[in-house]
């Protein structure tokens, strides 16, 4: 009798697995359902959203930054800019979120599977302070359902790190605020 197969789950990927073991840094590798973002981790493996560490790509005029921030905070990209330019010494003119298609063909790697470790892609990694706020987090492990939790310190120091304060506090219901104005009447 043939053996049931079951749905194979993504790896972590063993690149990931063999840089963290030759770094040496304690961690752990969390298997959990298949999730795509930073929200669903947090729900997943009932952490608070400020123990998610959020991985985006982000470009500064030409140059590719890995950013990290808490879940429960949104990127302000002004800010971004003005952290990125103080370590570099630029004046940055635009900060943006390339598009999956970039990720892909920069990084190599399917759309929202960016690990937070930017060693691996040669990235920079600019991470926001309030992360340093909890002792532990949860990092993306380039697998929809494994991440990686390690000790914060440990790993500002593993991908040298820079932090800055770019992430704001998301709005209630994560829904923006909408002005509205009343109508004037014109005179006639």
């Amino acid at each position: 009798m043939a053996k049931k197969t079951k749905k194979t789950k993504t790896k972590i990927p063993v690149k990931v697995v063999k840089y963290l073991e030759k770094a040496g840094v304690d961690h752990d590798i969390l298997e959990h359902k298949t999730v795509y973002t930073a929200f669903d981790a947090a729900a997943t493996m009932k952490k608070k959203m400020d123990e998610i560490a959020k991985s985006l790509l982000v470009k500064a005029d030409k140059d590719y930054f890995l950013v990290l921030l808490p879940a429960d905070k949104n990127l302000d990209l002004k800010k971004l800019g003005a952290c990125i330019g103080a370590q570099t010494g630029k004046k940055i003119k635009v900060v943006k979120i390339p598009g999956e298609k970039i990720m892909e063909d920069l990084l190599k790697i399917k759309a929202g599977a960016m690990s937070a470790f930017g060693n691996l892609h040669k990235l920079p990694v600019v991470m926001d302070k309030a992360m340093t706020k909890a002792k532990k987090a949860v990092f993306s492990s380039g697998s929809f359902n494994h991440s990686v939790e390690m000790l914060v310190k440990d790993f500002i120091e593993l991908e040298q790190a820079v932090l800055g304060s770019f992430g704001v506090n998301k709005a209630a219901g994560g829904k923006k605020k909408v002005v509205r104005k009343k109508a004037t009447k014109k005179k006639k």
